[in-house]
């Protein structure tokens, strides 16, 4: 049985949906982008105006003159990252757990009992999807969101990871929803959670 699933997911795939309703059926604690910023913050070394401004951002100066031993000389999102880092572990180490986003795959990728997800799917289903989040919004701004958002999260994966967001081989299982349809998604991770 896995006990710890991660969720890693292009922007508009459905897949803090396919979380919730995975942790729900399990009866596992739902852990996303919200919990761990609260987690990091809780760490009492950032403020939420900084977890805000720099969260999911890569920075422009890697801060390479910094000293890597000097956690409170490195640039502040290095710190966020770290911060977060540290609330993914702590959430894993309760087991039971789904976590949605954060590169909790490659955070975790040491642990045992886990299940790391990546769910997808066609530009056309995540606009309609998004349309419906984001009413009023026309479908090209729509677009261009889901696009920036869907570059960012490359990004921030591989300059904090050094691996590529997306990539099979870092995940167990990956999942089209716009094929499946949530409902399946969720019922192929919970039984594949039970292997």
């Amino acid at each position: 049985m896995k006990n710890i699933i991660t969720i890693s997911r292009q922007f508009g795939s459905g897949g803090g949906t396919i979380g919730k309703m995975v942790a729900q059926r399990l009866g596992y604690y739902y852990c996303d982008k919200d919990m761990i910023l609260r987690a990091a913050l809780e760490s009492g070394s950032l403020t939420p105006q900084e977890i805000h401004y720099y969260d999911e951002k890569v920075p422009k100066e890697f801060g390479f003159g910094q000293s890597l031993f000097d956690f409170y000389n490195k640039p502040l999102d290095e710190r966020l990252f770290k911060a977060q880092t540290e609330a993914i572990k702590k959430v894993a180490e309760k087991g039971n757990c789904v976590i949605v986003g954060r590169n909790a795959n490659i955070v975790l990728k040491e642990y045992d009992r886990t299940l790391h997800v990546f769910v997808s799917a066609t530009e056309h289903f995540r606009i309609e999807r998004m349309k419906n989040e984001m009413p009023g919004v026309s479908e090209d701004k729509v677009r261009e969101r889901i696009r920036a958002v869907d570059r960012t999260r490359k990004k921030y994966c591989k300059h904090y990871t050094d691996t590529e967001f997306g990539n099979a081989m870092y995940y167990d299982l990956s999942l089209k929803s716009s094929t499946l349809g949530i409902d399946n998604c969720v019922d192929i991770i919970c039984r594949t959670a039970e292997l």
